[in-house]
């Protein structure tokens, strides 16, 4: 399963769990609460009804059905009523008040119903007759909770002792619809609580996963360059993700592994390519070394010392643009400066060169005017100078090396016998040469790493196509 999921479950089951037990919590307390806070008004109501009730009750005028509190309460009773109470209409008065002398038997009912049955077995008139407060619930159709009763009851004093009791009594279906309408607010509110707690859910999971795959990507992304490959001078320093709090901390320690990674990585491979490159000309400087020991004839003599020379040119060449590849593999990008002009720097590079291209017979051109723009302009210069020296090397005597300039763009064309498609791919790796029209392979490999460096630190990308006859390398610079 995963991670989104699992966080999305573990937020759906904890935020459901909790509202489910408040919801419920709500919804069983409404009902008790609205009662008691009716039970509360009817004890009030009943202790007022029972002063009122205590004259009539002593002077017999409740028995003999001649009261002025009698006729009130009947009065009461058929009053027309009207009355809108938040957003419910009340159109009927629901209080049956009723009276019970000091035996228990009722002598005034306002329903007119009970008058003269014993009520002494009910809970609220024996409690109330014994000092006590006297309430009950009773149903009106058993089995039926609908039609539940609440009857209150206060004693009624004569002289200073119960002499009666005077109940009131409210059936709950009146206040029913207030509850109800509390249970559907409560019910919606939990839903509506439900929905956006589950859109909170969503926006802080796919957050999480969001970074969390931000970082995973980040980590797959982690490896240090390949023996021989240029992931160093085409691929850009990856940017450590942003994210918050441990998942920041996160990030940066695995940032610091991967330079740590890189670096070993950096130095593992470069060992190896440069024991493989140095393999050769150390071999062969060794074998003209031990054969000018010996007696040899002054041609001879001559022919192996100018081997060494040679080839301990061909290790400074080596040393020397490793170096420079070092120090721009290091760097994160070019030193950006006034506007520099593509046409400075070859015609810099050209007069670099020109000595070296006399010496092999190759004559070297310019043409176009090229553009300008924030460059480094020593890293173009070199970047040149590396590609006027692979020409050189490849281009038959007596033909022409040219340095065209368009816009933001420069391009080197040689007219040698160009490379065979499948290395066109290759050309930027370290240490990776194709053979010389003599047949030798003398190169470092590194000129054109050298290149491909200098236009990524820049920005920009390298075209290489064969022209037959001929190798074109196209550098596009941004403006």
């Amino acid at each position: 399963m995963r991670l989104g999921i699992r966080l999305l479950f573990a937020f759906f089951l904890i935020n459901g769990i909790a509202a489910f037990f408040v919801l419920r919590v709500f919804v069983a307390e409404i009902k008790p609460s609205v009662r008691e806070v009716m039970e509360d008004m009817m004890v009030d109501t009943a202790h007022i009804l029972a002063e009122l009730a205590s004259d009539d009750l002593a002077a017999g005028r409740l028995q003999a059905g001649d009261s002025a509190f009698g006729r009130h309460v009947q009065h009461y009773a058929s009053r027309p009523v009207d009355a809108a109470i938040w957003g419910f209409s009340k159109q009927s008065l629901d209080y049956r008040i009723y009276v019970t002398n000091a035996a228990g038997r009722v002598v005034f009912d306002s329903q007119s119903q009970a008058v003269g049955q014993d009520f002494s077995q009910w809970r609220d008139i024996v409690l109330t007759l014994r000092g006590e407060y006297g309430a009950r619930m009773s149903r009106d159709t058993p089995g039926d909770d609908t039609s539940g009763v609440m009857h209150v009851s206060a004693p009624i004093f004569v002289q200073d002792r119960i002499a009666g009791v005077l109940t009131v009594a409210k059936p709950t279906r009146t206040v029913q619809r207030f509850i109800d309408r509390a249970e559907h607010k409560v019910q919606m509110g939990g839903l509506l609580l439900l929905a956006l707690s589950a859109a909170v859910g969503v926006a802080v999971t796919l957050w999480m996963v969001w970074n969390v795959r931000r970082l995973r990507d980040y980590a797959l992304s982690v490896q240090g360059p390949e023996a021989g490959a240029h992931a160093a001078a085409a691929t850009p320093v990856l940017a450590v993700p942003q994210v918050p709090g441990e998942l920041g901390d996160l990030a940066r320690a695995m940032d610091r592994m991967r330079a740590r990674l890189e670096g070993h990585g950096y130095i593992e491979a470069y060992v190896r390519a440069l024991t493989h490159e140095l393999k050769s000309p150390v071999a062969a400087i060794r074998g003209a070394g031990e054969l000018l020991q010996e007696d040899l004839p002054a041609g001879d003599r001559a022919l192996f010392a100018a081997q060494v020379v040679q080839q301990s040119e061909r290790l400074q060449r080596l040393i020397d643009r490793l170096l420079e590849l070092s120090k721009l593999e290091q760097r994160q990008h070019a030193q950006t400066q006034s506007p520099v002009a593509l046409h400075d720097c070859a015609r810099t590079a050209l007069a670099h060169t020109q000595a070296r291209a006399a010496q092999r017979g190759v004559a070297l051109t310019l043409m176009g005017e090229g553009a300008s723009g924030p460059w480094e302009g020593e890293l173009i210069t070199l970047a040149l100078c590396n590609l006027i020296d692979n020409a050189i090397d490849f281009s038959p005597t007596g033909s022409t090396v040219a340095v065209e300039l368009q816009g933001h763009a420069v391009a080197v064309q040689d007219s040698g016998p160009g490379v065979p498609d499948y290395a066109l791919e290759r050309l930027g790796e370290r240490f990776f040469t194709t053979a010389r029209p003599n047949g030798e392979r003398s190169g470092s490999g590194l000129g054109l790493a050298i290149v491909q460096r200098v236009v990524a630190l820049h920005g920009g990308h390298m075209v290489v196509r064969n022209t037959a006859p001929g190798l074109r390398v196209t550098l596009h610079f941004p403006g």
